[in-house]
């Protein structure tokens, strides 16, 4: 006599194999495999060396993963444990890649068969989703998007970020410098640009937790004023400043941008890492806010991730982005050329655009590095699932800036004196942007 459960695990296995083979049927990678709950090994033919190895956890795992794979069922089936990767996790996201880009409607309708005949498994609970409330984008939505995701805890972002805190793409002389000195130098990459003097009044636009407002007023002698929409990094900011003896020249507040008072216009504005929240509609009301809270004669150093191509759906619209449902919600960047057109707009003139892709993708190669080292510690403080959301972000996201999808741009902004065509507060060079 056959034990039933056996038949049944059997069956879902030999479902799985044939299915499998026909998903990777066209597919040109051969450095993985993938191990079904029961042991079995399925490979590609011509299989090389293996980089990794997805485990499948349960027959109901290519169900959720695959109907359809989407960016969003791809990483919730990772996170909520359906599978898990053995070997180079971010080896792993181009195959991922390959699956949620060439699937069609077609293989949906070819494949589901054999999907339909597997079990089905709850998701175990959506409680990492974030949950928003009101009008895209504005002033209370907003908030409650930066503190879900920059609010996670300070020792948590402590655990793998550099020794200054600095969450933002760092500037490498090279590929093998620390993290720490790499954001060190681009700290004082962006000072240089801006061309700070001693008294010069600096607003920061999203200061994180101090470390550029902090560094600005020690070595550049500015009053630097920086803002947030985070409450735990605000109060970690405002200790490390006052720990600095930084008090009397740069303090962060709690404040939207939207609410800066114009009355005191600021000698230099900069914005690293913030424009991505703030929404397409809005990309006019925050350089317009800008230009009117900088000087004639100021510059404003615009630093944010910038698409390789207009998507044609809004990103905040994306219903199947993990990104948007679990890491940046209402995040929103666009093409580095419509950045650029609203800034002019708004009245300001370009002068200078860099692109540091390369640096983003280092900066995460980093990130993941340490963040993986610190795995115990973290799923102590956020669980499996919160571990596996935040690990799967970090390695998506570094193949994304690698892969060329998405890339970050420096925009130097000038606003004109009236009548002073000649841009004499401008040097005609960009010489002491480079010390020797």
């Amino acid at each position: 006599m056959v034990d039933a459960g056996f038949m049944t695990r059997d069956r879902h296995v030999a479902n799985a194999l044939d299915l499998l083979s026909a998903v990777f049927a066209e597919y040109p990678g051969r450095d993985f495999a993938i191990r079904l709950w029961d042991g079995t090994i399925w490979q590609p033919p011509d299989a090389r060396q293996r980089r990794f190895t997805i485990v499948l956890n349960g027959p109901s795992a290519l169900r959720r993963m695959f109907l359809p794979p989407t960016e969003r069922k791809l990483g919730e089936a990772y996170m909520f444990g359906d599978f898990e990767i053995e070997g180079e996790l971010y080896a792993a996201i181009d195959l991922a890649r390959y699956l949620w880009e060439g699937w069609s409607l077609s293989d949906t309708l070819r494949f589901a068969p054999k999907l339909l005949r597997l079990p089905r498994r709850d998701a175990g609970g959506n409680s990492q989703i974030a949950q928003l409330s009101g009008e895209k984008h504005s002033v209370n939505r907003d908030r409650q998007a930066i503190q879900y995701h920059y609010d996670v805890s300070n020792e948590f972002y402590q655990l793998w970020l550099d020794e200054k805190m600095v969450y933002s793409c760092a500037y490498f002389e090279d590929a093998n410098e620390s993290i720490d000195s790499a954001q060190s130098r681009k700290l004082d990459y962006i000072c240089r640009k801006l061309r700070l003097q001693p008294g010069d009044r600096l607003l920061d636009i999203g200061c994180g937790w101090g470390a550029l407002i902090m560094h600005a007023a020690r070595h550049y002698g500015v009053e630097a004023l920086g803002i947030t929409l985070a409450e735990k990094q605000l109060a970690l900011a405002n200790e490390r400043i006052e720990a600095a003896g930084l008090s009397g020249r740069c303090q962060a507040q709690l404040l939207d941008y939207r609410n800066v008072d114009e009355s005191r216009p600021f000698d230099k504005i900069v914005s690293v890492g913030m424009v991505e929240h703030v929404g397409r509609e809005n990309l006019d009301v925050y350089f317009e806010k800008a230009y009117r809270c900088l000087k004639p004669g100021g510059v404003f150093l615009n630093h944010g991730i910038t698409l390789f191509q207009a998507p044609q759906v809004p990103q905040y619209q994306a219903k199947d982005s993990f990104i948007q449902q679990y890491i940046f919600p209402d995040g929103d960047s666009q093409h580095i050329a419509y950045v650029l057109d609203v800034a002019a707009k708004a009245g300001f003139e370009v002068r200078d655009v860099e692109s540091l892709r390369e640096h983003y993708a280092l900066t995460l190669k980093n990130w993941l590095a340490r963040y993986e080292a610190q795995a115990a510690t973290i799923r102590g403080m956020l669980g499996a699932v919160g571990y596996r959301r935040w690990r799967i972000y970090l390695a998506g996201a570094r193949w994304a800036f690698e892969a060329g999808y998405n890339s970050i741009h420096q925009a130097l902004l000038y606003k004109s004196r009236a009548g002073n065509g000649a841009h004499d507060d401008l040097p005609l060079t960009r010489a002491d942007w480079y010390p020797a």
